[in-house]
């Protein structure tokens, strides 16, 4: 009796690589919309799955939708399927890095060969990627090889803040009439008749700010949290911190292109790696001398930290409530609330959580695109609160999304 046709879940299998590969390129900046998925997965099957030419160009032009796009997507390209390529490769390059394919052996019985022995039609074949698994695994228990891979998807992600718009305006289809650029140009027509010019109002990103916690406690995470704080400081209104045992800005030395540069530079200006934690005489340290002055004001604040607090826990919700009235939203990312039975009980964050707007996980490459997509103003309702109902300092239930009166 025959088995199941293979051929479904093979399908299957490389449209999950795929989307997958859609989905890094929308962390790392690009306008992947659900058309444009739809467009590039229609042409892939169109052409050869199994071929990388034929993914590549078929991403490039279904995924890409302006010249910015180019060198976004083969810099994702390189890194999804593991090629070891620089991830700063010019857009102009023809052909990328091969993918890895698997091929299956066919049935035992006759073959379908043709004349010259060959099979009728393209090879079986599936994208062996394994970044697919890679992005929901936790970053703690990755291999070296598994870690550098990361590290190159994670050079490829882009952070910006939520859209807000602003007092200046620009030219637009629609929105009111601009007196000033319609009159100039009845002049330049010598009073005839013209089309009338409108105007709308720019948005701009808010600023970030990452607070990212380099203690102990957090040691198997800070690496990769620093890297994507590299990755985030590319932004031209992003800052970055450190917290410990103490405050230390960072925000220079991450400016640094290379990664690898950039985190030499961090572990040189970081004195307190691996020490202890005080969040909330440091939360008041950042507040006093940056976030009262404007740093902090409209702005999208993001705790990279497990909560463990060695200070007074009041002290520590006191400084949660005051930056909650001066930013616009707090993200807090916490990579321990990913594991099973985790409810956020140690003290420190269950003081914070009243002031948490959005309280997210922050353990694996799947966890830090979710994050970035929660800074850009994304709704977090589906992310899944797994903290216990009567938890203490936990408050209302789904404290996963505490979304509430927007502040300018």
């Amino acid at each position: 009796m025959a088995g199941p046709d293979p051929e479904p879940a093979r399908t299957l299998r490389a449209d999950a690589v795929l989307l997958g590969f859609a989905r890094a390129l929308r962390a790392a900046g690009a306008d992947t919309g659900s058309e444009r998925v739809h467009a590039f997965l229609r042409a892939v099957d169109a052409l050869r799955p199994g071929v990388r030419a034929d993914v590549y160009w078929a991403g490039r032009l279904t995924l890409c939708g302006d010249r910015d796009d180019l060198e976004r997507y083969d810099r994702v390209f390189a890194a999804y399927f593991g090629t070891g390529e620089a991830t700063t490769r010019p857009a102009r390059t023809l052909v990328p890095p091969r993918l890895r394919l698997t091929l299956r052996e066919a049935p035992a019985g006759p073959r379908p060969d043709g004349p010259r022995g060959e099979r009728q039609g393209p090879p079986t074949a599936t994208l062996a990627s394994s970044v697919e698994v890679l992005r929901h695994r936790d970053v703690a228990q990755l291999d070296p090889a598994e870690r550098a891979q990361v590290r190159r998807l994670l050079a490829a992600l882009a952070l910006r803040g939520q859209p807000r718009r602003t007092a200046r305006r620009r030219p637009a289809r629609r929105g009111t009439v601009d007196p000033h650029r319609t009159v100039r140009e009845l002049l330049r027509r010598g009073g005839e008749p013209a089309l009338l010019r409108r105007h709308a109002r720019a948005e701009r990103p808010r600023r970030v700010v990452l607070l990212v916690d380099v203690s102990g406690s957090m040691a198997p995470y800070a690496d990769a949290l620093l890297r994507f704080a590299h990755a985030a400081a590319r932004g031209q209104r992003t800052e970055v911190f450190t917290i410990g045992t103490r405050l230390t800005r960072v925000t220079r030395e991450l400016s640094h292109r290379d990664p690898d540069l950039a985190m030499a530079a961090v572990a040189e200006a970081v004195p307190d790696w691996r020490g202890g934690t005080r969040l909330g005489e440091l939360l008041r340290e950042f507040l006093d001398r940056w976030g009262q002055r404007g740093m902090a004001r409209g702005a999208v604040v993001v705790l990279l930290s497990d909560g463990w607090e060695r200070g007074d826990p009041e002290l520590l919700a006191a400084q949660m409530r005051r930056l909650h009235r001066l930013a616009h939203r707090v993200v807090w990312s916490n990579p321990r609330k990913a594991r099973p039975g985790y409810a956020p009980l140690a003290a420190g964050m269950a003081a914070a959580l009243p002031s948490v707007d959005a309280f997210v996980e922050g353990h694996s490459l799947a966890a830090l695109e979710n994050l970035a997509a929660v800074v850009r103003g994304a709704d977090v309702g589906a992310v899944t609160e797994r903290a216990s109902p009567g938890a203490a300092g936990a408050g209302p239930a789904g404290v996963g999304s505490r979304e509430g009166v927007r502040r300018a």
